[in-house]
């Protein structure tokens, strides 16, 4: 007859307490990939909205004497010196991490997948107005620049 004070963990016990753990880690693991979708999502806004003012202010500054604008594909974004992008001007070029994507860039009435806007020297005016939509597979929201160069989220 065994001691009642005898300590031991029986196989039952093992059992029960694994099938704890691996309902908790079912439940939780869904929710932090939520969680780094989202961020990744923000991180995407940031990134852009940062671009875009970014170029606007060098604009306005007349930095370089020049304008500056901003390129968009669905998974990159370039700030570029000028008018018109050109495929060579990768200097200040800004990685978009999946999942998140540029989807739509939708500038003076033309919707693509990549597009490219520049800002007016001294007046910070944009060359085109318009949205450009980030998007994962559980979030979208879209990025609009008005006529005067104020950037907003919606």
């Amino acid at each position: 007859m065994k001691n009642f004070y005898e300590k031991g963990i029986s196989v039952i016990e093992m059992l029960v307490t694994v099938a704890i753990i691996g309902i908790l880690v079912t439940i939780a693991l869904p929710q932090f990939s939520k969680m780094k979708e989202n961020q990744v999502f923000k991180n995407a806004i940031e990134e852009i909205m940062s671009a875009l003012h970014n170029a606007q202010s060098q604009s306005l500054a007349s930095t370089n004497s020049s304008e500056y604008g901003v390129y968009f594909q669905p998974d990159l974004i370039v700030i570029f010196k000028g008018k018109t992008f050109s495929p060579e001007s990768t200097d200040n070029t800004i990685n978009i991490i999946p999942p998140a994507n540029i989807s739509n860039v939708f500038l003076d009435g033309n919707s693509s997948t990549t597009g490219d806007i520049y800002f007016q020297r001294l007046s910070g005016a944009p060359s085109k107005t318009g949205t450009v939509t980030v998007s994962t597979p559980s979030y979208s929201k879209i990025i609009t620049i008005s006529v005067t160069g104020a950037v907003s989220v919606n």
